[in-house]
This record gives C-alpha cells, structure tokens and sequence, in this order.
C-alpha cells in the first residue's frame, strides 16, 4: 500500500515557535518495514518537521474497524528536497489478556 495524508492527524497542537516535537497518528494497513522506509511520508514532508514523533498503528484488516496487528513510534530523521526520513519503529507490543 503507499501512504495515506487522511490517516495522519496531530496529536494536540502545534508548538510553539518550533521549539518542540509535534505528535501524529498514522493508521495503516502497511507493514513496519514499509512504513519506515524513506520517502514513505513524503506526501506530508509539507506538515511534518525533523524531530516529530509519529505514532503508527497497523491493522491486519479494515483500517479502523479492524484488528490492530502492531504498533511503533518513528521520529522524523531528515526532510531534504521533500523527501522524508524517519527512523526505524520503536515496536510496542500488542496484547489483550482479557
């Protein structure tokens, strides 16, 4: 799949005079090693700066509706000539013991 501007939304609102991280959430159907891949957020390298944090949930079905297979933080290593650069997942784990 390629990436989806809709599915990224902040989280909170925006720093103040760039002094700190913005925080997104992205929902996709894509894998961790897709999404982390450079160019993947190059259709948000507008939004986004160097030093965000984007939390990605990943679903095995419908976005949203679905059940969530993975979760991971990627922070915004490089934005060069529109092209973005996040870092490999930071991997959560995913469990529902109830």
């Amino acid at each position: 799949m390629a990436f989806i501007l809709e599915n990224l939304n902040p989280v909170g609102g925006q720093s103040r005079r760039g002094k700190s991280s913005q925080i997104w959430s992205y929902w996709t159907l894509d894998a961790t090693a897709t999404v982390d891949t450079t160019g993947y957020f190059n259709n948000a390298a507008d939004l986004l700066s160097v030093g965000d944090i984007i939390h990605r949930v990943s679903w095995t079905t419908a976005v949203g509706t679905g059940t969530i297979s993975t979760y991971g933080t990627h922070i915004v290593n490089s934005i060069s000539a529109g092209v973005v650069d996040v870092t490999d997942t930071t991997t959560g784990t995913v469990t529902d013991t109830d």
